[in-house]
């Protein structure tokens, strides 16, 4: 039995930083997962949206709960690696209001 997972997502060091993703496509699993839990879109506009078989998708679901525990901790990592980058630097924005006149 073929495991639907390796049928539609691969991964290659020389793309996408290694990151599985959707075949012949830049679409990783991460980006699917993000697309649907944070900006709330459902399997079919991802497939729609991206030009991917639903199948791809859902096999795109399937590697995230094989691997949920990984990916939830990059989704962490980006988010603390923003919030250090903020903390870092201010943004232009700032920077003008407290110029002096």
């Amino acid at each position: 039995m073929m495991n639907l997972s390796t049928e539609h997502i691969v991964s290659d060091p020389d793309m996408c930083f290694g990151k599985p993703r959707i075949s012949g496509t830049r679409l990783t699993v991460k980006d699917v997962i993000s697309h649907h839990r944070f900006q709330g879109m459902s399997a079919e506009e991802i497939a729609d949206d991206w030009k991917v078989s639903l199948a791809a998708v859902y096999a795109a679901f399937a590697y995230y709960y094989d691997h949920k525990e990984e990916i939830d901790r990059s989704f962490i990592e980006d988010k603390q690696f923003i919030q250090s980058l903020r903390a870092s630097n201010r943004s232009l924005l700032d920077a003008l209001k407290h110029r002096s006149i």
